[in-house]
C-alpha cells in the first residue's frame, strides 16, 4: 500500500503535497496551490490494466466539498455510459475520454454517503475498442480519508 501511495506522491513536487494521512487503501493529501485537499486510491482491479485512481475532493476556492472525480484505467468509447456501484447503488457519472466525475452537487453527496458505507466501489464503462470493463476499488479507510481531507482544508 505505500508503494501504491508513494507512486501517486511522485506526480507533483514534493513541496507542493502534503500527506495528511494513509487509511488503509486511501490516503489524504494537502495541496497548496491550488489550494484543494482530497482523499484518493488506486484499483485493486483495473479491467486488466494499471492505472487509473478514485478522489474525493475539497476545493475551498471553488466551493466544492466532497467531489468524486474518476480516473479511468483505459480510454472508454465515448458513447458508452460511465456508472459507479457502491453495493446496490448506481450512479451514472458524467465522463470524457478518461475522467468521470458525479453530474451535480446532489450527486457528489449521494456518493460520499454511499462511500462511507460500502466495502467496495466498482466504476463501469466500455472500452474504446468496445470490450466492457471495470474498477474496482475497496472501501476500507475511505470515510477516514475523506473526513481527513475535508477537514484538511477548513482554515
Amino acid at each position: 500500500m505505500r508503494l501504491l501511495l508513494a507512486a501517486l506522491l511522485v506526480a507533483a513536487p514534493a513541496t507542493a503535497r502534503e500527506t495528511i494521512g494513509v487509511y488503509r487503501s486511501w490516503g489524504a493529501f494537502r495541496d497548496a496551490a491550488p489550494a484543494r485537499c482530497y482523499a484518493i486510491a488506486r484499483p485493486v482491479a483495473a479491467g486488466g490494466r494499471s492505472g487509473g485512481w478514485a478522489s474525493v475532493a475539497s476545493w475551498p476556492a471553488r466551493g466544492l466539498r466532497s467531489s468524486l472525480h474518476v480516473r479511468l484505467s483505459r480510454e472508454r468509447d465515448r458513447s458508452a455510459p460511465v456508472t459507479l456501484t457502491v453495493g446496490e447503488r448506481r450512479f451514472e457519472l458524467a465522463a470524457n475520454g478518461l475522467d468521470a466525475w458525479a453530474a451535480d452537487a446532489p450527486s457528489d453527496r449521494a456518493i460520499a454517503a454511499a462511500l462511507r458505507s460500502g466495502r467496495s466501489m466498482s466504476v463501469e464503462a466500455v472500452g474504446a475498442g468496445g470490450r466492457p470493463f471495470a474498477d474496482v476499488y475497496l472501501l476500507a479507510g475511505a470515510a477516514t480519508a475523506i473526513d481527513a481531507a475535508a477537514l484538511g482544508c477548513v482554515r
